[in-house]
């Protein structure tokens, strides 16, 4: 039964039927994030559905250029502790291929909120994140030029990266502050601070 599930979503009539029972699952406006951590269904195999750097999703090769539809795909997205991203309804699960992250922010606001300020993301599937204690910001060196990529926790295991022109503005409002007795370069959002780099490693970069 695997097997015919595998061969049925490599084609346009298994996605189809793939895409009606994730819309099964979220309804319409009004209703949360299908519960997807607490589904255990069956592996079916994987598809060839791919997320670029980019934020772009590809499948077999082409572009979904249908808003809706990603945005649909987005809220079944799963990635488990072996490190694999999947789609998932209740009856079956697909494996899918991330390069990066699964999502993009694509825009930032910063406002005061009981005194502290909040940095809120939207990413280019219509998520609202508040940084924080519960969606942490990471930042990581990539590379030999050591290009700095930030990534937003979003839910259970999915990130969103930080894009380049959010992530000028981001870096903007960062300052040094002193964590474990070592200088820090960092950004504070709803009290949490999220270090960037020491900042004797930004003053060298900055030379």
């Amino acid at each position: 039964m695997a097997e015919g599930k595998i061969q049925q979503t490599g084609d346009a009539a298994g996605l189809a039927a793939l895409i009606a029972r994730a819309a099964g699952q979220t309804g319409g406006e009004g209703r949360g994030l299908p519960p997807v951590e607490r589904w255990n269904p069956p592996f079916c195999g994987d598809i060839d559905m791919e997320i670029r750097s980019d934020g772009t999703w590809f499948y077999m090769g082409t572009p979904i250029g249908r808003e809706p539809l990603v945005r649909l795909f987005s809220t079944v997205l799963r990635k488990d502790d072996d490190g694999t991203t999947y789609l998932v309804t209740p009856v079956e699960k697909v494996g899918i291929r991330v390069a990066d992250a699964p999502f993009i922010a694509v825009e930032m606001s910063a406002m005061k909120k009981a005194g502290e300020n909040v940095l809120t993301f939207r990413t280019n599937v219509g998520d609202v994140i508040e940084a924080g204690p519960e969606h942490p910001l990471r930042f990581v060196t990539h590379g030999d030029n050591r290009e700095l990529k930030p990534y937003l926790h979003v839910r259970g295991r999915l990130e969103a990266l930080v894009s380049r022109p959010v992530m000028y503005d981001l870096v903007e409002l960062g300052h040094t502050v002193a964590v474990g007795g070592v200088d820090m370069f960092c950004i504070k959002s709803a009290g949490a601070v999220f270090p960037i780099m020491p900042a004797a490693e930004l003053e060298a970069l900055s030379r």
